[in-house]
């Protein structure tokens, strides 16, 4: 494969690549976004709600209610750095036990990156939020049995959101707490 150069654009980077198909042998354009790492956070309260942000998208120019998360900074030494941090930055709160519960590829199709998903038990307020520049936020406490239902309801849509509520009915489901 021949890698192309890649264009950056601050959250990713895009790069065309000619490949070759394992099957076939022939030559063929792809292109890659090249992008970070990210986490998901699902934060649990010690009242089992769920600490959920509510924000604006400009891909879907639409509100939507999701967990906190973003991007693993190169100065994040592990996902579980970058999950404690999102998730003080986006809502104040910090939790007193933290569980890797698995890991999914957003689009390998065409994304390079992985995405994260971390249960934060014991979450409580700590202080104010400190958002990224035109990150706004509304902290939303939802009972954690209502997940499910908001999923059902096309309340909460965002596919990286919907695949940690997967990993967290699977840990509930091997005997995790609660």
């Amino acid at each position: 494969m021949k890698r192309g150069t890649p264009v950056d654009f601050k959250v990713f980077r895009v790069r065309r690549d000619r490949a070759r198909s394992p099957k076939t042998g022939k030559a063929h354009d792809v292109t890659v976004l090249e992008a970070p790492d990210w986490v998901n956070v699902v934060a649990l309260t010690d009242h089992d709600e769920a600490v959920l942000v509510r924000q604006f998208r400009h891909g879907t120019e639409a509100t939507t209610l999701e967990i906190p998360g973003g991007a693993v900074d190169a100065s994040d030494r592990t996902p579980l750095v970058a999950a404690k941090r999102e998730l003080r930055e986006e809502t104040g709160y910090v939790a007193r036990q933290w569980r890797r519960l698995g890991v999914v590829e957003p689009n390998p199709a065409i994304q390079s990156n992985s995405c994260w998903t971390f249960l934060a038990e014991g979450a409580r307020p700590a202080g104010e939020a400190d958002p990224d520049e035109g990150e706004e936020l509304e902290v939303v406490l939802v009972p954690r049995s209502r997940l499910d239902s908001l999923v059902r309801a096309g309340k909460i849509r965002h596919s990286l959101v919907v695949a940690a509520f997967y990993w967290l009915g699977r840990h509930r489901a091997e005997g995790g707490n609660r």
